[in-house]
């Protein structure tokens, strides 16, 4: 009998997001989710948080092992991490099929997930009126290692679905990249110093709540500078080949194990030997259409 398979669009992305995403590294998809789903993400991370807090220690892991990161991006500002475990509606962001064939569509394979969380930042009072503020520019992996083209199109071997749960406008602090470095085999801070010399090169991400950003982590990008006093929430999920380790250092816990279905082993789980499921587009493909909600993970 043949084995009941996770359904994702393929091609995902239409012929114009696919050449977006090529030329500049980053693709911005709107209307991911709803904003019903977005509340609703949001409540499940601030219910969580304050979980956590109630205990009086601030290193206590709450739900599905997850912990409060506090601090990084400035007094006030947190993220929630690893949540994977910690509530079914963070598990199916992961497991969104519309995101997932996204990601496999710009890893050219099967997908696995690595990273996951929740992220809440506020305006830093001290940069509040920087007219260029310096960010702070990194990309995840090396473009030898990561990269490769088929029928003309670039794919990643480690990518990142962000999607901001509230609406981002220009003092909103949406990740900003710096366009098309996801190609370009040159040391990191000679980019970063042509892209300040140029900020036409840095571009941020402008959405309404509910888009998803789909970029390559070859790519050069940070976090914006929120300049408003709205507080800005994102999820953010990492997805790499089947065949590359998890690296977030939280393992699933037996008991979350014995609830993933067999059509979702590899996606959680990756598959320990050298090959990778190849899928690959034609620019000129169709994208597959589709009604992708949240929905319940364990039921994709």
């Amino acid at each position: 009998m043949e084995q009941e398979s996770f359904h994702k669009p393929f091609p995902a992305l239409t012929p114009a997001q696919r050449y977006h995403l090529d030329v500049l590294g980053y693709v911005v998809i709107p209307a991911v989710l709803t904003r019903d789903e977005c509340g609703a993400v949001i409540e499940t991370a601030e219910k969580i948080k304050a979980e956590i807090e109630a205990t009086g220690d601030p290193n206590t892991r709450g739900r599905g092992r997850a912990k409060i990161m506090a601090g990084e991006r400035g007094p006030g500002s947190w993220a929630l991490i690893p949540i994977l475990e910690a509530d079914p509606i963070f598990t199916a962001y992961a497991t969104h099929a519309r995101l997932v064939g996204m990601a496999e569509e710009l890893i050219g394979g099967e997908a696995r997930i690595v990273e996951l969380a929740v992220t809440s930042n506020v305006r830093e009072p001290d940069k509040y009126r920087d007219p260029k503020p310096k960010l702070g520019f990194h990309a995840g992996m090396d473009i030898p290692y990561a990269s490769h083209t088929q029928n003309g199109l670039y794919h990643c071997s480690f990518v990142k679905t962000l999607t901001n749960l509230t609406d981002l406008g220009p003092d909103d602090g949406g990740t900003t990249v710096i366009a098309g470095s996801h190609k370009i085999q040159a040391p990191l801070e000679d980019i970063i110093a042509a892209a300040y010399e140029d900020r036409s090169l840095i571009h941020q991400v402008v959405a309404p709540a509910g888009s998803a950003l789909l970029f390559s982590e070859t790519l050069i990008h940070a976090t914006g500078q929120l300049r408003s006093e709205q507080r800005r929430y994102l999820i953010i999920c990492g997805y790499a080949a089947r065949q590359l380790p998890n690296w977030g250092g939280d393992e699933l816990s037996p008991e979350f194990q014995a609830q993933i279905p067999e059509k979702l082993q590899v996606l959680f789980n990756g598959k320990a030997h050298w090959t990778r499921g190849p899928k690959y587009r034609r620019l000129g493909d169709s994208a597959e259409t589709g009604s992708y909600a949240l929905g319940l993970w364990a039921d994709r």
